[in-house]
């Protein structure tokens, strides 16, 4: 059952056999959370990469006071700390349920037994790329659109998130405060979308 979820998640950039995804799930566990459960905590290690069968999670940092969001995640997406999994040092990164959530995880150390299988290891570069393609798209959008734009977009390609991500962590991943956030719901008639 979970192999049909990471297989589907995955073909859109490569169509591998179920056997594979077969294999990867059972190397891994399910695990539960409630919202608001820390996944992995700040300054630590992390241990595991992820894939969100149901409901959704955010990655943090703590900033003067205030965490910042780096990233959310709804279900059907794979995560991680990549800084800290690839690393295999501590980061500042903090993984948070923001609703009660059913994870897929599998530990570092099985990820480096898939990796050394030709196909994991294809699977995993696979990934690694379309990552980093989404991160740097992200990046350059940050810098180049105002957060009015980066809104409206969000609004349009990642509806679900409005409708089910908390506004503070909405304005948080827009780099805005909540108040600039409220103005620009206002004045992009998206206002009634936001929990």
């Amino acid at each position: 059952m979970i192999e049909q979820n990471l297989k589907e998640t995955f073909d859109p950039h490569f169509n591998a056999p179920i056997e594979v995804w077969k294999q990867l799930a059972e190397l891994g566990e399910v695990v539960r959370y409630k919202k608001n459960e820390v996944i992995k905590q700040a300054n630590q290690i992390e241990r595991y990469g992820y894939f969100l069968i149901s409901g959704s999670c955010g990655l943090f940092v703590w900033k003067e006071n205030n965490f910042i969001c780096l990233d959310l995640y709804l279900e059907n997406n794979f995560f991680a700390d990549e800084i800290s999994l690839n690393s295999g040092e501590p980061s500042p990164v903090e993984i948070v349920a923001l609703e009660m959530s059913s994870v897929f995880r599998i530990s570092k150390s099985n990820i480096e037994k898939l990796k050394q299988t030709p196909m994991g290891n294809q699977l995993f570069m696979i990934g690694a790329e379309n990552d980093y393609v989404i991160k740097q798209k992200q990046h350059l959008d940050f810098l180049t659109k105002s957060a009015e734009e980066r809104y409206i977009e969000l609004v349009k390609d990642r509806p679900e998130w409005i409708k089910r991500i908390h506004q503070k962590h909405i304005a948080s991943y827009l780099g805005i405060t909540t108040q600039s956030l409220s103005r620009i719901r206002k004045k992009t008639g998206n206002f009634d979308l936001l929990p």
